[in-house]
């Protein structure tokens, strides 16, 4: 029996002294020398195994489980975004650069958001004070003036959290510059000024149910440009009304018609003086080719489908049949 009991515990301290150099080897750093490297988290990405996973892969430290144990001991959360790490650093500083704000931010900005908004949401992401944001909004985007609005372009972002306002300013034009190009040089084909394009675009991003009217909007928005007719869309009002405190695109009010402002298209015809919101690409090329239709007016009904009419008393006739109950 005594042999018995000699032989458990040699075994059990066979394997702590196992385990226990395993644990003493896995948590050191992977390599002596090596400079900071940027791992990225995907936006989506929530798994801490999965993160282990990938830094084990890339190199950054030797066990994926232990960096696992460590994160799920500690109740870290990994936020999403781009972390300065190096091959110098053991487990235990790993899990530490995990547990905070990561170095570069993922951004999410939508389809048809104002300047306002993306301030507000760049804001929040990167960490900006109050000062920051207003410096953005009214130093940072007025210039040039073709910039002021309608240049910072829809798409994911991952931004360092270091940059300045500028900075991130001249981020989101140069991506809307390069995604635009082409754009640009079929509006000049057709004959049409690329600011030209971009106000249309906007007016269409926020007056479109989905991407698939886009087409037909711009063509009844043409129509109207080409016979001289007032505008009359609701968006550019919401625009010159701006946020009373229940948001930047409210439903507007009869009042809210008689706002004096070159963005009211109620009372002025043509375009605005420039972009009304930020759009996107499928508006941006519904802008420069309309689909063609003898519609000057249309509306959504409730389940946001499409109905156009090519005169006045057809629209009346739409309103009475898709939006009256």
């Amino acid at each position: 029996m005594d042999l018995i009991k000699k032989i458990v515990v040699t075994i059990a301290l066979v394997v702590f002294v196992s385990l226990a150099l395993s644990y003493f080897v896995f948590i050191q750093a992977p390599q002596k020398t090596g400079e900071f490297q940027q791992f990225t988290i995907q936006i989506n990405e929530t798994s801490n195994i999965q993160i282990s996973n990938d830094l084990k892969s890339e190199g950054f430290i030797k066990s994926s489980w232990i960096l696992n144990l460590i994160l799920d001991i500690r109740g870290v959360v990994v936020i999403p975004g781009g972390y300065k790490l190096s091959k110098m650093m053991n487990v235990w500083d790993i899990a530490g650069a995990l547990s905070k704000k990561p170095d570069l931010a993922w951004i999410v900005i939508p389809e048809g958001l104002r300047k306002e908004e993306i301030a507000d949401i760049l804001a929040n992401k990167l960490g900006w004070s109050d000062s920051m944001k207003a410096e953005w909004l009214t130093k940072d985007t007025i210039t040039p003036p073709e910039y002021f609005e309608g240049v910072y372009f829809p798409d994911t972002y991952l931004i360092p959290v270091s940059e300045n306002p500028l900075q991130v300013a001249e981020r989101l034009q140069k991506h809307f510059n390069e995604k635009f190009s082409v754009y640009a040089k079929e509006a000049a084909q057709n004959n049409i000024k690329w600011t030209t394009a971009l106000t249309l675009a906007s007016i269409i991003q926020r007056e479109a149910a989905g991407t698939n009217d886009m087409p037909l909007i711009s063509g009844i928005l043409w129509n109207r440009l080409l016979k001289n007719m007032r505008l009359e869309v609701d968006s550019t009002l919401q625009y010159a009304r701006g946020n009373i405190g229940n948001g930047w695109w409210a439903p507007i009010t009869a009042a809210d018609k008689k706002i004096n402002s070159p963005f009211n298209t109620y009372l002025h015809a043509g375009l605005p003086p420039h972009p009304i919101s930020n759009p996107g690409l499928e508006a941006i090329s519904a802008a420069i080719n309309p689909q063609t239709t003898d519609c000057l007016y249309y509306i959504h009904d409730s389940s946001k489908t499409i109905h156009c009419s090519a005169d006045y008393a057809g629209q009346l006739d739409n309103i009475k049949k898709y939006l009256v109950q």
